[in-house]
This record gives C-alpha cells, sequence and structure tokens, in this order.
C-alpha cells in the first residue's frame, strides 16, 4: 500500500516530523548543490510537501523557489505556514509542469520524491519533465532515503525491516518518530543507487555524482552549532552509516 500524501491526517503528521537528520544529512547538501545558480534566479521544488525546504531555500539565498507538489492538503499547509515572497506554491497534476516553459529555472531538487514513487517508468517521466525545464548547464539534486541502510535505527526514523534484503521497487515500511505520540508509517519503496545513475543519464544529465554523507562528513564546531541551536543530540547510526544518498548532475550545456 502506498502512502497517500493527500490525505490531510498524512499531511498533518508529516508537518510534526522533526526533520533534523534530513537538515544536517540531507537538505545542507542540496543546498550546496544548488549554491551555484546566479541570485535572483528560479529554481524548482518538486514535490515540495508542506513547505518546509522551499521556505528554507529562500531564506538562506537568493533565489526565487517555485515549489510544486499534487498534494492539495500538502500546499494549503505550506501556503498558511511558509508563505514566503520569493516562493510560489502551484499544484500539478500527472507529473507535469505545464506552467513552465522549457530551459526556464536555473536549478531543482527532487527531496523524497522518489522512494514514494512506486514506477520505475514514472520516476523517469519525472526526470525527464524536470530535465526539460532545466536550463543548459542547470544543477540538479535528488534526496532519497539510501537504499543501503534500510532497517538500520537512526535518531529519527528507521527505513525497512532490520536484516531484510529489499528487492528492485519493492514495497518498504519506514517509521518516522514523532515527538510525543507514536510513530508515523509510511509505505515507500526500494531503488538501488544504479537506479538513480542509469535513469539520469537516460534522459540527458551529466557529470553525475553520488553524495553519501554521515555525521563525520560535518566539522565538529558547525555540529555543535546545530546542535545547540535545534536543542538535539540524541544521534544514532548516522555517525557510520548514511541514512540518505544524494544525486548531483548538471544538464548538458
Amino acid at each position: 500500500m502506498q502512502t497517500s500524501w493527500k490525505q490531510e491526517v498524512v499531511a498533518n503528521q508529516f508537518e510534526a516530523y522533526n526533520d533534523i537528520l534530513e537538515q544536517t544529512l540531507g537538505f545542507r547538501f542540496v543546498f550546496d548543490i544548488l549554491s551555484s545558480v546566479p541570485g535572483g534566479k528560479r529554481v524548482l521544488d518538486y514535490g515540495c510537501g508542506p513547505g518546509k525546504v522551499a521556505y528554507r531555500l529562500a531564506e538562506s539565498m537568493d533565489l526565487n523557489v517555485i515549489a510544486v507538489d499534487e498534494s492539495s492538503n500538502m500546499l494549503d499547509i505550506a501556503v498558511q505556514k511558509r508563505s514566503h515572497p520569493q516562493v510560489d506554491y502551484h499544484r500539478i497534476e500527472n507529473d507535469q509542469l505545464v506552467f513552465l516553459e522549457d530551459n526556464s529555472v536555473y536549478g531543482a531538487m527532487t527531496c523524497y520524491v522518489f522512494i514514494n514513487t512506486s514506477s520505475q517508468d514514472r520516476i523517469q517521466r519525472i526526470m525527464r519533465e524536470i530535465h526539460r525545464v532545466l536550463a543548459p548547464g542547470a544543477p540538479y539534486a535528488i534526496l532519497d532515503t539510501h537504499p543501503d541502510s534500510t532497517g538500520i535505527e537512526f535518531s529519527t526514523f528507521r527505513n525497512g525491516e532490520p536484516g531484510r534484503k529489499y528487492k528492485h521497487g519493492e514495497a518498504r515500511q519506514e517509521w518516522l518518530h514523532l515527538p510525543d505520540r507514536e510513530d508515523m508509517i509510511l509505505h515507500d519503496f526500494h531503488w538501488p543507487k544504479e537506479m538513480y545513475h542509469e535513469l539520469l543519464q537516460e534522459v540527458g544529465f551529466k557529470n553525475i555524482e553520488c553524495l553519501e554523507p554521515t555525521l563525520r562528513h560535518i566539522p565538529p564546531d558547525e555540529l555543535r552549532e546545530i546542535e545547540q541551536a535545534s536543542q538535539f543530540e540524541q544521534w544514532k547510526m548516522e555517525r557510520d552509516y548514511p541514512p540518505f544518498l544524494i544525486y548531483r548532475a548538471v544538464k548538458d550545456a
């Protein structure tokens, strides 16, 4: 069973999740990839959910964010809680960015989109549509849970059953640890690292690279600042195992 992100209860639970781990070992690296985009240019957040990442990107960089999602409930939360003069929220249907012209955005990101997509053909279709709207030479970042870290207990989530080997595209449960309430159980899918590289290459991306950060990749002084600012230091296995993978690529110039 696939998680229905369009349901209001799911949108509200996801909003309550503490994404400190995603911020530290995910979004930080995605923003680094997008830091090459010239100031004032448009970037795309495909599958923006409740707007947390789009808002943070607009707050931290001089970029105009086109944030899109297929869930009206997610977008309602985004508009209510994360309106920003540099973020423009849009609802999309059938994975199509019909309001964007070819070569019209200068960077793009998809954060935790493909693990919630049941079809490899659909993943390729989304990548192709993103490739279409990106300007030549523009960077693209993908952030997903790491397929080689299934079953490992991280501080804020666990993806998959311990000791189980998942097949290509197999359905998989994920447990998000919510503060002061029961875990939120998501239903996502297992895609190996090779699939991302192959599909990116097939749709025309170049300079493809996979990043697999752990807490050991964060400078100690910066990690202490994160812990103090967030009042969080209950780290678990993310010191030694990468909870996420990040692919970066560019549209051929």
